[in-house]
């Protein structure tokens, strides 16, 4: 398959609207040493959307760049915003699909806490796959309910025997999306009443808001919910409900196998419309807003630093890397990173080499401005700085 060939539909019809020459290959793998940061490896983004099904992508995407480990730290269950979140949601797929006491495979499992808690609220089996999987960081207590694959699907999973598989922000690190998906079908064989569970985010809120520092190397994929019910028909699901959480962030999508032998020969049908124009408009404003809100960003930093003050961004992850890369020089403004996982604490960013830090060391380090990476966890962030008596001025993405 060609790099202008329509990965999701197989179409011929991708077309380049957004370009960055360097960005770091890996946004989530925390770097021991600031040398070793700086020199990591950098791919380039050129991506492109598909005028037949919306979907957008990174052409220049190269795997080979890209490193999934036990160093690899995507955690985000260090935030009780985002725990409650996650709670909230593996009680309703339980209740929902009646897996009390049943099998689940979560495909990229991470570090396993979204399958764990999926065992507590219920679920009777669960089998993790992901190279990232850390069995130190599984509750012992529920380990023997559960199995493990650090490794990739399907390379080292063939075969999905399961009431329902869990598939957490994993697609949009794929990059042949509609083989992979088609794969999983497979994987799963005659059964129709396994229920497939996805979330990833949303690519429409992303164009509509300029948002330069959610789209980052790792993310080759991206989806709107008319492109990700295009692809799940198109690969032998039908969806049971496509909907928005998080803010409006993510797009979660439910869906079973439907009958037949699956990939199909020849099963490439034309894409339906979907949402596609909204998408394209949206791709064609997408550079203008990220300038504007590029400027504004860089203007701001710059400013506080001009003053003699101090920037930190609070949320070392995947948004503080695609951030600071798409700054340029003006990154050099900015202290630190901060983080209340003490997995990346003490440890540094690629590309850039920035630090990350626990909040307790913004007592020393008194900045000005605190930006946090992802609005949703404001509130969460203002009560820590005002119950570490940070005076400082807060503001989001």
């Amino acid at each position: 398959m060609s790099a202008r060939t329509c990965p999701a539909c197989f179409g011929a019809a991708l077309t380049e609207f957004y370009a960055v020459d360097r960005v770091p290959a890996s946004s989530c793998l925390m770097l021991d040493d600031e040398t070793a940061a700086l020199a990591f490896p950098a791919g380039e983004l050129r991506i492109a959307a598909c005028a037949d099904c919306g979907f957008v992508t990174n052409t220049a995407f190269d795997p080979a760049l890209t490193r999934y480990s036990d160093a690899y730290e995507e955690s985000q269950a260090c935030s009780a915003r985002f725990r409650d979140y996650a709670a909230e949601l593996t009680a309703s797929w339980v209740d929902r699909y009646d897996l009390v006491g049943k099998t689940v495979v979560e495909l990229g499992c991470g570090k396993g806490e979204f399958l764990t808690g999926l065992i507590r609220a219920g679920v009777g089996y669960g089998i993790g796959v992901d190279p990232a999987v850390r069995l130190d960081r599984i509750d012992p207590a529920i380990l023997h309910r559960t199995s493990w694959v650090t490794g990739l699907f399907p390379d080292d999973f063939e075969t999905i025997e399961a009431d329902a598989v869990v598939c957490r922000h994993t697609l949009e690190h794929i990059g042949p999306v509609g083989a992979w998906l088609r794969s999983v079908r497979a994987a799963i064989g005659p059964r129709t009443d396994t229920v497939v569970l996805f979330e990833l985010p949303d690519v429409l809120r992303v164009l509509r808001e300029g948002a330069f520092w959610d789209v980052y190397y790792e993310h080759c994929s991206y989806f709107s919910p008319g492109s990700l019910e295009g692809l799940f028909r198109r690969s032998g699901f039908e969806p049971i409900e496509l909907r928005r959480t998080y803010d409006d962030q993510y797009l979660v999508i439910e869906a079973r196998p439907v009958a037949g032998t699956w990939p199909m020969v020849g099963a490439v049908e034309p894409a339906a419309p979907g949402d596609r124009d909204e998408v394209l408009a949206a791709a064609r404003q997408f550079v203008s807003q990220v300038e504007r809100s590029r400027t504004q960003w860089r203007e701001r930093v710059r400013k506080v630093a001009e003053d003699g003050g101090r920037v930190v961004l609070w949320g070392a992850s995947s948004k503080a890397v695609g951030f600071l890369a798409t700054l340029g020089d003006d990154a050099r403004h900015v202290a630190a990173a901060v983080d209340i996982n003490p997995h990346k604490q003490n440890r540094y960013l690629a590309g850039t080499g920035h630090r990350v830090v626990g909040p307790v060391e913004l007592i020393d380090i008194a900045p000005e401005l605190v930006i946090a990476m992802n609005p949703a966890y404001t509130e969460e962030i203002a009560r820590d700085l005002e119950t570490m008596r940070i005076p400082t001025a807060l503001e989001a993405l």
